[in-house]
């Protein structure tokens, strides 16, 4: 059994606990200085936060970080002589590997980008190591992020892209939710039928795609009759550059990323 210690309690770190907790595998240990954060880490997971920093890392394996970007130092500075020989994990936005091993003073770093689908265990994360991680803690990695849901390794270049993709992408998800549902209100549907339909929709289409392993446009064009409502509808978003601005979303928020990490 491995000992998994938080530093920071919030939703993240409480999607990743609950999770975990149901594993003969890990045991788990948190520390916060929020007293809220404490009291709403052990209603949600059952586990009651530790009060002192070196008391919470003492024992443990990995130390997952999960503070708020801006305390990271704080957190850690005053403290790395606790963690220096520990598998470091971040799930931090925008904390660069390079900034990770410096203040954490070792080599064996892993960053993480989940995004906020962890929460209900259908999160989409992708993670980068150092070489300083060996073969069998870069599983370990892997098994934590399978308990939240679907993940891949990439090269630290490219977490800027996932935060783009996969970090931000809910946001973009919710929003055309609420426009197809807005589409439906407005041909006749009551609000409550509509973002039903439109949630069910999507989660429905997202497995379907998932399940078969065919390609997005493959599965596009078999739902498509010439001359149908699908093809009215489908040329209208093409004709309004839906694609593109899906796309330039995607790049915006890699852009915003990229400047962020600097």
């Amino acid at each position: 059994m491995r000992k998994i210690t938080f530093i920071g309690a919030g939703q993240m770190a409480t999607a990743i606990t609950n999770r975990l907790k149901k594993s003969d595998d890990f045991a788990i240990c948190a520390f916060d200085i929020s007293d809220v954060a404490k009291e709403s880490f052990k209603q949600a997971t059952g586990i009651a936060v530790c009060a002192d920093f070196q008391e919470s890392v003492k024992d443990a394996d990995i130390v997952i970080l999960a503070v708020k970007p801006q305390y990271f130092e704080d957190a850690i500075l005053k403290n790395k002589e606790f963690i220096y020989d520990k598998l470091i994990i971040s799930i931090m936005a925008g904390i660069k590997i390079d900034k990770l091993e410096s203040v954490c003073n070792t080599k064996r770093v892993v960053r993480v980008m989940p995004n906020t689908p962890a929460l209900v265990g259908c999160g989409a994360s992708a993670y980068s190591a150092t070489c300083a991680v060996n073969e069998d803690e870069c599983k370990v990695v892997e098994n934590i992020l399978d308990a939240i849901g679907e993940y891949c390794k990439v090269p630290e270049k490219l977490i800027d892209t996932v935060t783009g993709l996969s970090g931000s992408g809910p946001a973009y998800v919710f929003d055309f939710i609420q426009a197809l549902a807005d589409g439906g209100v407005k041909e006749g549907l009551p609000r409550d039928a509509a973002l039903k339909l439109a949630t069910q929709t999507v989660l429905g289409t997202a497995k379907m795609l998932q399940e078969t392993g065919e390609h997005p446009s493959v599965l596009r064009d078999k739902v498509t009759s010439p001359g149908g409502t699908t093809a009215a509808g489908l040329f209208h978003l093409g004709k309004n550059a839906f694609k593109g601005i899906v796309s330039g979303a995607v790049s915006e928020a890699t852009k915003r990323s990229r400047e962020l990490g600097n």
